[in-house]
């Protein structure tokens, strides 16, 4: 299945193909120098598989893990851009997951002002939804993308096959983000994850979600307003993220986040499906700690932070509450 990215100037396509990472060659344009950024969890096959396809490529291997999503790695990897000779013409590839997809984006955004990136995700949350939509960025000072640039792929490429060799955690992870994504915009395909088997489907469930998110990204490339949809979970999930990710992957953050911003039936039914795919449903963390980790959040403006809250499944609401009332709602939750 093909998708497009309408994004004028900026467009882009989205192969999503069993077996596409054999057809790399064919569908990306190799005949350059070539930066494959991969990490240190990526099986080697995929990063030959991928080399094998390359005239002249260098690989990069950065350690496995968010903390690795640094300015300490992020200028590594400029260094080797500038001793190798890379020009405006060559490219960047990310093989990995978000973390990878994240930094080498940001690092094809920056170098140079900007030089071709192909993401290759091989997570299924990175498939289903950082890989898509140009945000890159990395981490500084335990602040979650804090420091970043919008800026789109030429191609991604999605090969469900490399879902495989996942965890079964990473595996739920990414399916937490299919779940925010239905919840807030798309009942029936919430109603799919509910009662049919993910993994059977998986293809359909990556290529729903994504549809949902370039939905959303062609109508706010740059996040002014309707692509706050997609922080639902967010806001707690990131703080929950920066304070404990050494114990939860990110979708598991994000499936917790939901739960602050979502009452009554809505909570129950979420509470339902997130307990079908073994995410978790309650944390125990120092609210204190939760708070301070949102006042550098990017969606804060001022005193306020904007709030993503679903009424009910399909649907969605942006509000925007003070940070007081919000540390109000984190102490008595």
């Amino acid at each position: 299945m093909r998708l497009n990215v309408d994004l004028g100037e900026n467009s882009y396509e989205i192969l999503i193909k069993k077996g596409c990472l054999n057809q790399a060659s064919s569908e990306l344009n190799l005949n350059r120098k070539i930066l494959v950024i991969s990490d240190s969890g990526i099986p080697a096959q995929y990063i030959e598989t991928i080399a094998e396809q390359c005239e002249n490529y260098l690989v990069e291997i950065i350690p496995q893990g968010e903390n690795n999503k640094n300015i300490e790695q992020f200028t590594n990897l400029c260094h080797v851009l500038i001793r190798n000779n890379f020009t405006r013409t060559d490219a960047i590839i990310g093989l990995g997951g978000g973390v990878v997809g994240d930094l080498a984006g940001f690092v094809a955004a920056s170098y140079m002002r900007g030089i071709d990136f192909y993401n290759i995700p091989t997570t299924l949350l990175s498939q289903i939804d950082s890989s898509v939509g140009g945000k890159t960025a990395i981490n500084m000072q335990q602040v979650k993308n804090i420091v970043g640039a919008f800026y789109q792929p030429k191609k991604v490429l999605i090969d469900p096959d490399v879902l495989t060799t996942l965890p079964e955690r990473q595996k739920a992870s990414g399916i937490a983000e299919a779940i925010k994504m239905a919840a807030t915009s798309n009942s029936d395909f919430f109603d799919f994850l509910m009662y049919q088997d993910a993994w059977q489907n998986i293809e359909k469930v990556i290529a729903e979600s994504l549809k949902i998110k370039i939905s959303v990204v062609e109508q706010d490339e740059r996040e002014a307003g309707l692509r706050q949809v997609l922080n639902f979970g967010h806001t707690i999930g990131h703080a929950i993220e920066a304070n404990c990710s050494d114990n939860y992957y990110h979708g598991e953050c994000i499936a917790l986040g939901m739960l602050y911003f979502s009452g009554g039936q809505v909570k129950q039914t979420l509470i339902k499906v997130l307990q079908k795919y073994c995410l978790p449903i309650e944390v125990a963390l120092d609210p204190e700690l939760i708070f301070r980790s949102i006042l550098h959040d990017k969606k804060a403006d001022g005193n306020q932070i904007t709030i993503v809250s679903v009424p009910e499944i399909g649907s969605y609401e942006l509000n925007k509450i003070s940070i007081s009332d919000l540390k109000t709602l984190l102490v008595n939750r």
